[in-house]
């Protein structure tokens, strides 16, 4: 029997993973340095234009959201949650909320800590879009670290395709205005060639990720959602050579398995996409999966980082490299939503698909009967809805899931003949 319990690990495969393992620690080692080095440390929510505004200004950008799923790998959410819960917040609520609120006001300075304890903010940028969760973490944050500058940060909450110019020029106000204040806060200056060449390499990292997916298409796929943790530079290091670099190498090594026709598992039978963000506390139910001939070869969370960015126009790209991160994946219509997962499906010859129906995160569940009727209807591929939690192990059931996968692998692999 495939391991189900709440600590599973997923198998890794490929060699960038003992690569990542080393970009991760360094990162955080960085993190902990950057007071010492005289870097201004800024607290932010991922996917936005500031990002590269503090790589070009030499700042130290730190994500308390990407915090939350280090946490959930190595243990620590549950510490975490119940000092939240202690505080009177509700198991309702988003498990990144949760985790980094129990951090903040827990075991944040014990030296103890896995990578180190997170340096305390120096300025923190208070998002007005993106998901609730995420603008209620930064006003507890507020709160939390009351001599930290606050940036008050405002975006429109425009779906895709609904973005118009006005949109544009108003996202491109914000970050002029994020610029003008990071400059009186911390009296650095702006170097806009160096901005250039920040935007640069971040779309560099974009069209590598794209490419390294393409890869996916491939039959057998190269690798798995078992191995999306790649995305950590995207989310922390974009607009960095660091970044790039290890991208190249996963892009190298996922081109040399396609070529060499090296797949996940020996013998690829079904092939797989998961809906929904994965449960950072067991990653190990991916192998769950493979043990029955099936593999993920597609997931929601890989569409994030397929933007462009013109390093010629470094504002006007970062301000709509803001206005639509979170809409690629949480911030979403039903209708753009289904069709992205349609579109997914039949690019890598999907033969299930897997919706995780995620306690914590209803914008990203919001709309799976939707996609589950679409699939059927338009490409015959049948799915399964699983009950669980991308943070919070207490709302996953071992029994339950392997109650409702057994017997629809067992359905896709009649389908295909290869039972």
């Amino acid at each position: 029997m495939a391991n189900t319990d709440k600590s599973g690990k997923s198998k890794k495969r490929l060699a960038a993973a003992k690569e990542l393992n080393r970009v991760v620690t360094e990162h955080y080692m960085a993190c902990a340095r950057a007071k010492s080095e005289g870097k201004p440390v800024g607290w932010m929510p991922p996917m936005n234009g500031a990002i590269e505004i503090f790589y070009a200004l030499d700042l130290q950008p730190l994500f308390p959201e990407n915090w939350s799923p280090v946490c959930a790998a190595f243990g620590l959410a549950p510490r975490n949650f119940e000092v939240a819960e202690s505080l009177g917040y509700s198991r309702d609520l988003c498990g990144y909320l949760r985790n980094i609120i129990g951090y903040v006001h827990g075991p944040m300075m014990e030296e103890s800590t896995p990578l180190g304890p997170l340096p305390e903010p120096d300025i923190l940028v208070s998002p007005g879009g993106g998901c609730v969760p995420v603008m209620k973490i930064f006003h507890a944050l507020e709160r939390r670290f009351p001599d930290a500058r606050v940036f008050k940060a405002d975006l429109p909450q425009v779906a895709v395709e609904d973005i118009r110019e006005h949109h544009i020029e108003y996202a491109i106000s914000e970050i002029s205005r994020l610029i003008k204040f990071l400059t009186e806060t911390t009296g650095r200056k702006m170097d806009y060639d160096r901005l250039k060449e920040v935007v640069r390499l971040s779309d560099q990292a974009c069209a590598l990720w794209d490419e390294i997916m393409t890869y996916r298409r491939h039959v057998p796929t190269p690798f798995s959602a078992a191995e999306i943790g790649i995305m950590f530079v995207m989310v922390t290091l974009q607009g960095t050579q660091t970044a790039v670099d290890f991208l190249t190498s996963v892009r190298d090594e996922v081109k040399h398995r396609t070529e060499a026709g090296i797949g996940v598992i020996g013998d690829e039978k079904i092939r797989l996409f998961w809906d929904n963000i994965p449960l950072w506390y067991n990653m190990g139910l991916f192998n769950y999966f493979e043990n029955l001939g099936g593999v993920f070869v597609a997931e929601t969370y890989s569409a994030a980082w397929s933007l462009r960015l013109d390093a010629d126009r470094p504002i006007e790209a970062l301000a709509i490299k803001s206005l639509m991160s979170y809409p690629l994946v949480s911030c979403v219509s039903v209708k753009k939503r289904v069709e992205k997962v349609v579109d997914a499906c039949r690019a890598y010859a999907i033969d299930g698909a897997v919706l995780h129906r995620n306690k914590s995160c209803a914008p990203i569940t919001l709309g799976q009967m939707d996609i589950k009727r679409a699939l059927e209807r338009e490409l015959g591929i049948p799915s399964v809805i699983i009950d669980a939690d991308h943070m919070d192990a207490r709302n996953f059931s071992a029994a339950q899931f392997q109650a409702r996968v057994d017997p629809f692998m067992e359905l896709l692999l009649e389908r295909k003949g290869t039972r």
